[in-house]
């Protein structure tokens, strides 16, 4: 293990501040307190072998550890690298200008306006996301070109009923009925303020934290086991054997992040123009056991740490089990009743597990 840097204290370095989301499952609300339950774990090389909004990541950045945040997905990596590696680059106004110009001298592609007709966004907004995402892969630094992605998606995401990619449902934004989930003010608001509201919040929470930091697309057991500290935060498989397929709910914002092979990848068969499914290990609750087995045995030199639900599957007592046949001392915290957004459960708890 490496030696650890001098302990900085938490969320006193630096000022950022960490972008709002509304990606299911994010950890952002309860990243300050995992950091407060391994403050007392001595580590300086860190990896988020999951990350999704980086919200972990980040947090552990901002403490001087060094840090690489790895997703499969690769929206989720181009994340990492706005928020993570990136330590100096923002966007300038100027920047952001260029990005929303309406003027197209030689016109843009229009794969959201040919494949998403009607099932997402209005005719004008596909019209829009085309112009700004062509825009945005003509960008040349890349950290830029990731911090305008970061601003894209979650202006997508913010105009969605859930939040989610999951129906072909519109309707519901235009329906007048009484609603008792979402935000009609939000939908209803144009998306170039929404693109300036979060670029002006991805630049926000960019800061050098002294260290180089990497943010990686990958297989996570493709990663090599070389880190002080790794830290999982699996999808979530329910006691009922419900999965959480995040490239499922955020298969638009996959397409946009490879945009120029997004038509080969779309299942045209489903109402919602999801992408071809992959079979994957951590959906699947008959593999989900082997599939924890394996990654702590490659990851065992490293301090694991854990997050997960109590009521899952695996089931708590089955995932402590699990780690210790290859970790001899397994902490468990639990945050208590912790309810994520639309979620009706009421009855589980989060679990960290830390095994030193």
């Amino acid at each position: 293990m490496q030696p650890a840097q001098e302990q900085l204290s938490l969320f006193e370095f630096p000022t950022a501040r960490f972008p709002s989301t509304r990606y299911q499952g994010s950890k952002a609300k309860l990243a300050r307190w995992i950091l407060e339950q391994i403050d007392w774990l001595e580590f300086d090389s860190c990896l988020d072998a999951f990350s999704g909004t980086c919200s972990v990541a980040w947090h552990l950045k901002r403490v001087g550890k060094q840090v690489v945040s790895n997703d499969v997905l690769q929206f989720n990596y181009l994340f990492g690298q706005a928020l993570i590696e990136n330590n100096k680059i923002k966007l300038s106004n100027e920047d952001v200008d260029c990005v929303l110009d309406a003027f197209c001298e030689h016109g843009f592609p229009n794969v959201v306006q040919s494949t998403f007709s009607e099932i997402y966004f209005t005719d004008e907004e596909n019209a829009w996301i085309d112009r700004t995402i062509s825009r945005i892969r003509q960008i040349d630094n890349p950290y830029k070109s990731a911090l305008a992605f970061f601003a894209l998606s979650q202006a997508c995401i913010v105009k969605r009923p859930y939040n989610l990619f999951h129906r072909k449902n519109l309707y519901l934004r235009f329906a007048n009925v009484q609603r008792s989930f979402g935000n009609k003010t939000s939908w209803d608001r144009p998306f170039e303020d929404w693109f300036r509201i979060f670029a002006h919040e991805a630049n926000g929470a960019v800061f050098d934290n002294g260290r180089e930091n990497k943010s990686l697309n990958f297989d996570v057991m493709e990663l090599e086991p070389k880190y002080d500290l790794v830290y999982f935060d699996p999808p979530y498989i329910s006691e009922k054997g419900a999965g959480v397929d995040y490239r499922d709910f955020y298969h638009f914002l996959e397409g946009l992040s490879m945009y120029d092979q997004w038509p080969n990848h779309i299942d045209l068969d489903s109402k919602n123009r999801r992408l071809k499914r992959i079979p994957n290990c951590w959906h699947d609750k008959r593999r989900i056991h082997m599939a924890f087995d394996r990654l702590f045995d490659r990851f065992r030199k490293s301090i694991l740490v854990v997050s997960y639900r109590t009521d899952g599957i695996p089931s708590a007592n089955e995932l402590i089990k699990l780690l210790s046949r290859h970790k001899s001392d397994v902490r468990v915290y639990c945050y208590g009743q912790y309810k994520y957004a639309l979620s009706k459960n009421t009855r589980s708890e989060e679990m960290l597990l830390v095994a030193p």
